[in-house]
C-alpha cells in the first residue's frame, strides 16, 4: 500500500498525566524527526533519544523522548515516529498543531491499525484484537485478546485455508478430465477433511457466547421479594453504596447495572425490583422489567429472608433457574432462622448470609466464581474472540461445507462440489480480511480510538 500523506495523532487519553505521546506514520516521519530535533544525520531506528522539541518557528515547545521506527519494521509498516512529552494537554496540543503545520494530517480513528492491516503487518483478526485488548475488562479477556493479537486465530484459519486450497486443487484437476472418476480413497480423504473443518467451525461458533461474556461481563441478576436485602447485597459486592437501602418495600422500582471484577471474571450485576403484587404503576413497571431481565441473565442470585419461609417463585422465573445457574442467599441470619420448605430451590447451592455483618460474603464470591467456571469453562489457549462479523462468515462457511459434504456423499457433479468449497474459501477470506471491501473496513476501523 502506498500512502502519500503522513498522519499524526495524540495517542494517549485526554486530561493531565505524567506523560503524553504523539504518533506519526508516513513518508515524512524521518524528515520531520530530523527537522524537529535539529538532527544532522538520520535517527537510529528503535532507539529512544532525548531532545528538545523545536517548533517550525524555532521555539522550544518541550523536553521530550522520541523514537523512530523505519518501515516496514514498524507497527504500520511505514516510517513511524513516536514522541513522548510531558502530560500537560496544552503541551501535547501545541506539538500536534506544529506537526500539522509541518504537513501532517490528523489521523482518523483506527487509521494506524488500518494502515498496519493494509500494509500486511497483521490480518483483520489481529487488528480487531487490538480494540478488544484496549477494552478488555477482566484478566481472561486480556489473555484472550493477547492470544488473538499474536495471531493464533489467523494461524488456525490460514492452516485450514491451505487444506481447503489443496482439496479444491485436487478436485478441480478432475474437472478438466470428466471421463475420470475421483478415486474412492481420495474422496474419503476429502470428506474427512471437510468434516474436520466443520467441527472446528462449530467449535468457533460455540465459543462466540463465551466471547460475549468476556466483553460484556457475565450478566448476574439479583432476585427476591422486597426487603430481603437485594440492594444491600449489591452494595456489599460493589464496595460502595450504589443502591438506596430502606425498610420501605418497593424502593427499587427500576433495575441497576454495575460491573465488578471477581477473580478472573468481569461480572455485570443487575439489581431488580422486588417480586410481589405491586401497589403502583411505577412499581408494576419495575417488576415487569425484572421478568424481562430473567431471559437476559446468565447467573442468578436469589435472595431470601432467612427468618421467613421460602416464598414461591413465579413460573416465568422458576423455569429459568436451576442448580447450575443459581445461588440462593439466605440473608438476615443475624436475626435467626426459620424452618424452611425449600420447594422450587431444593438442591440449589445455599449460603447463609448477613448483609449487616458481612457474614458469608467471601463464601458467596468464591461460589460465584466456581459457578461461572463450571458453566463457561473454555480452553484459554485456543480461545478466540468471535464477534458478529466472524459469526456471519462462520455461518456461511458451515453452510458451504455442509453443502459440499452432502454433494460428496450423494456423488453429485464435481463442479458443484468445487463451487461450494470456493464459497467456503471466500468465507475464511472474509474473516482474515483477504477481501476488497472499503465500506466494511470503514465501519470496522471507525470504532477504534484516535491514535490507534
Amino acid at each position: 500500500m502506498e500512502n502519500i500523506d503522513t498522519i499524526v495523532a495524540i495517542a494517549t487519553p485526554n486530561g493531565e498525566s505524567a506523560l503524553a505521546m504523539l504518533r506519526l506514520s508516513g513518508p515524512a516521519s524521518k524528515e520531520i524527526c530530523c527537522s524537529v530535533f535539529s538532527r544532522k544525520s538520520d535517527p537510529i531506528p528503535r532507539r529512544s533519544l532525548h531532545g528538545s522539541y523545536l517548533s517550525s518557528e524555532g521555539d522550544i515547545l518541550d523536553d521530550v523522548v522520541y523514537c523512530f521506527y523505519q518501515g516496514p519494521k514498524s507497527f504500520t509498516g511505514e516510517d513511524t515516529l513516536e514522541i513522548t512529552c510531558h502530560g500537560n494537554p496544552l503541551i501535547a496540543s501545541n506539538l500536534l498543531k506544529d506537526l500539522v503545520a509541518r504537513g501532517c494530517r490528523q489521523s482518523e480513528p483506527g487509521e494506524f491499525s488500518r494502515r498496519a492491516f493494509l500494509n500486511g503487518r497483521m490480518d483483520l483478526t489481529q487488528a480487531e484484537a487490538i480494540m478488544e485488548l484496549i477494552q478488555a475488562r477482566s484478566d481472561k479477556a486480556i489473555k484472550a485478546a493477547n492470544n488473538q493479537l499474536r495471531g493464533a486465530f489467523g494461524k488456525q484459519l490460514n492452516a485450514f485455508k491451505d487444506k481447503l486450497l489443496a482439496t479444491i486443487a485436487s478436485i478441480e484437476a478432475y474437472i478438466d478430465f470428466p471421463e475420470e472418476d475421483l478415486p474412492p480413497e481420495q474422496k474419503n480423504t476429502h470428506i474427512l477433511g471437510i468434516r474436520e473443518l466443520m467441527t472446528y467451525c462449530s467449535r468457533l461458533i460455540d465459543s462466540s457466547q463465551y466471547a460475549v461474556f468476556l466483553r460484556d461481563g457475565v450478566k448476574t441478576l439479583i432476585l427476591g421479594e422486597p426487603n430481603v436485602g437485594k440492594s444491600s447485597l449489591l452494595n456489599l459486592l460493589l464496595g460502595f453504596e450504589r443502591a438506596i437501602v430502606s425498610e420501605e418495600p418497593g424502593t427499587t422500582r427500576d433495575f441497576l447495572r454495575e460491573r465488578i471484577i471477581l477473580g478472573p471474571h468481569s461480572i455485570q450485576l443487575m439489581d431488580t425490583a422486588g417480586l410481589r403484587e405491586a401497589e403502583s404503576d411505577i412499581e408494576r413497571e419495575g417488576i415487569r422489567r425484572t421478568v424481562e431481565l430473567v431471559d437476559e441473565a446468565d447467573i442468578f442470585l436469589l435472595v431470601e429472608d432467612a427468618t421467613l419461609p421460602s416464598p414461591p417463585l413465579p413460573e416465568t422465573i422458576a423455569s429459568r433457574l436451576s442448580s447450575t445457574n443459581c445461588i440462593v442467599i439466605r440473608n438476615k441470619i443475624d436475626l435467626g432462622s426459620s424452618e424452611r420448605d425449600q420447594g422450587a430451590v431444593a438442591g440449589y447451592k445455599a449460603i447463609d448470609f448477613s448483609a449487616i455483618r458481612g457474614d458469608g460474603l467471601e463464601v458467596l464470591k468464591e461460589s460465584l466464581i466456581a459457578l461461572i467456571d463450571s458453566n463457561y469453562a473454555f480452553d484459554e489457549d485456543d480461545l478466540v474472540l468471535v464477534n458478529s462479523r466472524h459469526n456471519a462468515a462462520l455461518d456461511e462457511l458451515r453452510i458451504c461445507l455442509s453443502s459440499a459434504l452432502s454433494k460428496f456423499e450423494c456423488d453429485e457433479a464435481i463442479e458443484l462440489i468445487a463451487s461450494d468449497l470456493r464459497g467456503a474459501l471466500e468465507a475464511i477470506g472474509t474473516i482474515l480480511g483477504k477481501i476488497d471491501n472499503e465500506a466494511m473496513l470503514d465501519v470496522l476501523f471507525s470504532t477504534f480510538c484516535i491514535g490507534k
